[in-house]
C-alpha cells in the first residue's frame, strides 16, 4: 500500500500547479493522470504561447451560480503573484490586449516550470494511471488506481470539466463530487462557436472569414466589443465565444455592428453627403465590403441603391437593424471545441476559502470541474492558479 499526505487527481494546470505549492509545505504529494503527456489544455492554449492570466482580473468576470464566491481565492493570489513565480524561473511575456498575458517562450516552457516546481519539492508526477475508485473511511482516503492502491489524508480533485474530449477531458471530477453529496450544476459548453440550420447557415458559408469588430451580449450577463467571425458553421471569433458562456437554449443574441456610433446619424449624413452613393458602399467604410453587399437584404434593401432613393422608414429601420441585429442560434459546436466548462460542481458545500468540501474534511475541488468559469483571455488559467494555491496552503 503507497501512502502520501496529499494525492492530486489531475496533471492539468490547477492540479499541477496544487500540487507543487502543497510539496512546498513538506508534505509528500503525488500528482497523477490517466494522460500521456500533462497540461495539454496549457500546451495548446494562445496558439502555443499560452494566455496565462489576465492583468484585469476581477470576480466579475466570472459565472458562477454564487457570484461571489471566487472573490477569496482571486484576491489571495493575483495574476502578478504568477509572473512573479514566471520571472524566477526566467520566463517571460508581453500583453496583447485587454490584459492578456502571452508567454514569450513556447506554453511548453510553463508546463516545464510547474513540473520543476513539484519535482523539485519532492513531490511526483504519475501519468497514464487510471483512477478507479475513492473511498473514504477511519483511516482516510483509499484511491484505487491502475497501479494500485494509494493511502491519502487529503485528496485534490482537479481533473478539469467536458470540454475538449480529444485530449483527455471526462466527467470524472462530477462523479466523485456526487458521490461524497455534492449537488453537480448542469455542465454546459462555454467559450464556444455558435452554429445555425436555418437560412443563415448557408449566408454565413458563403462569407466565411469575413471579421467584424461589434457590441455583441446575450439576452442576459454583459456585452463584449470585440471581433465576430462569419464560419461555414456559424459565427465565431471572440465576441461570440465571450456571450456563449451566457448563452441558453433558445435565446437571441444581439449585435452592435456599430459599437460607438450612431447608425441613424451616420445614415441621414450620408444620404444628404452624398446621394448618389450605393448603399453597399456606404456601408463598405464601416463592415468589411463582402458583409456591405450582403446586409442591406436584412432590411428588405437592394444594395445598388442609390442612398437617395432611401425613405425615412428605410433608414430608421436599416439603422436599428445595424444597432440591434438579432440572431437566434441553433446550437453551439459543443464539447468538441469549447475552451471551457460553464456549470460543474457547486459552490455552497465548498469552502470558498480553502476548495475543501463541507461535506468530507481532506476532500478539494479545485480549477475547471467547479462552478466557476472566466472569460475568454486568461481568466480560466487565473482561476486555475487561485483556486490550487487556496488549496494548497491547507491540504
Amino acid at each position: 500500500m503507497e501512502h502520501v499526505d496529499a494525492l492530486v487527481l489531475g496533471g492539468g494546470a490547477a492540479g499541477l500547479f496544487c500540487g507543487g505549492r502543497i510539496a512546498k509545505r513538506g508534505r509528500s504529494v503525488l500528482v497523477l493522470d490517466h494522460a500521456k503527456k500533462p497540461a495539454e489544455k496549457i500546451r495548446i492554449s494562445g496558439g502555443g504561447r499560452c494566455n496565462f492570466t489576465n492583468l484585469e482580473t476581477e470576480p466579475k468576470c466570472f459565472l458562477s451560480e454564487n457570484p461571489h464566491f471566487a472573490k477569496s481565492a482571486l484576491a489571495r493570489y493575483t495574476p502578478w503573484d504568477f509572473c512573479a513565480l514566471m520571472a524566477e524561473h526566467g520566463l517571460t511575456w508581453h500583453e496583447k490586449t485587454l490584459g492578456q498575458l502571452f508567454c514569450d517562450q513556447k506554453s511548453g516552457a510553463i508546463i516545464d516550470m510547474l513540473i520543476q516546481e513539484l519535482e523539485g519539492s519532492g513531490g511526483e508526477l504519475r501519468l497514464e494511471t487510471a483512477i478507479q475508485d475513492v473511498d473514504h473511511d477511519a483511516d482516510g482516503f483509499l484511491v484505487q488506481t491502475s497501479a494500485g492502491p494509494i493511502r491519502a489524508s487529503s485528496v485534490i480533485v482537479a481533473t478539469g470539466g467536458l470540454s475538449i474530449p480529444k485530449i483527455g477531458a471526462t466527467g470524472f471530477a462530477y462523479d466523485i463530487a456526487k458521490q461524497f453529496g455534492h449537488e453537480v450544476i448542469e455542465p454546459r459548453p462555454a467559450l464556444v462557436p455558435m452554429t445555425f440550420t436555418d437560412a443563415y447557415k448557408e449566408t454565413f458559408s458563403n462569407l466565411s472569414g469575413v471579421a467584424i469588430p461589434v457590441e455583441a451580449r446575450a439576452e442576459t450577463g454583459p456585452s463584449f466589443v470585440e471581433n465576430m467571425l462569419l464560419t461555414h458553421r456559424g459565427l465565431s471569433g471572440p465576441s461570440v465565444l465571450q456571450v456563449s458562456s451566457y448563452w441558453h437554449g433558445s435565446e437571441a443574441l444581439t449585435f452592435d455592428l456599430m459599437p460607438g456610433q450612431s447608425a441613424l446619424a451616420w445614415l441621414k449624413e450620408a444620404k444628404q453627403a452624398t446621394p448618389k452613393q450605393a448603399l453597399s458602399q456606404r456601408l463598405a467604410e464601416v463592415l468589411p465590403a463582402r458583409f456591405a453587399t450582403y446586409f442591406p437584404s436584412e432590411a428588405q434593401l437592394d444594395p445598388g441603391m442609390k442612398l437617395a432613393g432611401l425613405s425615412n422608414q428605410q433608414i430608421d429601420h436599416l439603422a436599428q437593424l445595424l444597432k440591434a441585429w438579432r440572431l437566434k442560434p441553433a446550437g453551439t459546436e459543443g464539447w468538441r471545441t469549447a475552451e471551457v466548462t460553464a456549470g460543474g460542481v457547486a459552490t455552497d458545500a465548498l469552502s470558498s476559502r480553502t476548495m475543501e468540501s463541507k461535506r468530507q474534511p481532506g476532500l478539494f475541488f479545485i480549477g475547471e470541474c467547479v462552478d466557476v468559469t472566466g472569460w475568454l483571455g486568461g481568466y480560466n488559467f487565473q482561476w486555475a492558479w487561485a483556486s490550487a494555491a487556496a488549496a494548497a496552503d491547507v491540504a
